[in-house]
């Protein structure tokens, strides 16, 4: 298992950032494709149309949220954390995920530099 940590600038309020990661519509905008999202704690979430799913476990309302990922059976559970903090330039998000099963960890990481905090970089400055 590895652990993955990077922060990402986003040219929007944190505000506007909580909203794309935390609302189906505008996630299906820098997406693209299909997602299943809600902010109640223990609900299921699906991005990708299904590439990515798991559990959403807490909502800080504009500025956090912590989820599992669904990697198997795997345990110990694989935990993705976002939280937002207001920068010069919009936002930076700090992205901490724990519990990368060793084999998934490159895709893993490319995954969140090119298609996740890279669409949605992209969504914001086109």
């Amino acid at each position: 298992m590895k652990d993955f940590k990077q922060h990402f600038v986003i040219p929007a309020p944190p505000e506007e950032v909580y909203q794309a990661l935390t609302r189906e519509a505008t996630i299906r905008l820098w997406t693209g494709d299909k997602a299943e999202m809600s902010t109640e704690p223990g609900s299921e979430f699906s991005l990708w149309d299904g590439s990515i799913a798991g559990r959403n476990i807490e909502f800080e309302e504009g500025r956090k949220l912590v989820q599992e990922w669904y990697f198997g059976e795997q345990e110990p559970a694989s935990i993705v954390t976002i939280i937002l903090h207001p920068h010069k330039k919009g936002t930076s998000a700090e992205l901490r995920h724990s519990n990368i099963p060793d084999e998934a960890y490159d895709d893993i990481v490319e995954g969140w530099r090119d298609a996740y905090f890279g669409s949605l970089i992209d969504f914001y400055t086109e």
